[in-house]
């Protein structure tokens, strides 16, 4: 096993290969800038419970962070960069520079096909499929089947949103999981834009 001047050092290799700053990775672990700080200078030791989060976000496996059987371990090799949307500019393309806050680095081969990127959900309406916060993969596509959660965007908003999409003859209806909430219907008055469909959700315990 590493020491922990081994993992804060490899940490410290893989935020700046991947030009992730300490304030960044700290929000991206949900801990304070001050704290983790505190851990690359040395000042506080590394927690080895927390070692998952900071793995997962760098793209590595725990053991390889902490130096676990690392006999035994496959090695990943190929890592790919996801990006995180925020608000996303009215007629750009999706993946637009100006529309991404950041990425994940993931291990390529457990990700699906097509082109990827990811949000993060805002507010209780899919509660409990998704929380808020939660990271969410979507797969962009046009169109969805029944009963799948999309990330739509109206056209008269720059954020994304997660529904359920269901259609009744030639109308669109977005349904929220969480049943506090009311269903929107989609019409011409109130037209929206599929992004891509919802393959995978995050949650921070």
């Amino acid at each position: 096993m590493k020491s922990n001047e081994e993992v804060i050092k490899y940490l410290n290799e893989l935020r700046k290969q991947q030009k992730i700053s300490i304030s960044e990775l700290a929000r991206k672990v949900d801990m304070s800038k001050s704290t983790v700080s505190q851990y690359f200078n040395g000042k506080l030791q590394f927690p080895l419970n927390r070692a998952h989060d900071f793995a997962r976000v760098l793209g590595v496996t725990t053991d390889d962070l902490l130096g676990l059987d690392l006999s035994k371990v496959n090695p990943v090799n190929r890592l790919t960069k996801i990006p995180l949307l925020g608000t996303i500019a009215c007629g750009d393309p999706i993946l637009a520079d100006e529309n991404i806050t950041g990425f994940l680095v993931e291990p390529a081969d457990y990700l699906p096909s097509g082109k990827l990127f990811y949000l993060r959900a805002k507010g209780q309406s899919m509660e409990p499929t998704i929380k808020n916060g939660s990271l969410v993969l979507i797969r962009q596509q046009p169109e969805v089947e029944d009963s799948e959660i999309a990330a739509v965007l109206f056209t008269d908003d720059d954020e994304a949103t997660l529904k359920r999409v269901k259609r009744s003859g030639d109308t669109m209806i977005l349904l929220p999981d969480n049943r506090r909430y009311e269903p929107i219907i989609v019409s011409k008055d109130n037209p929206v834009r599929i992004l891509g469909k919802a393959v995978r959700v995050t949650t921070n315990l």
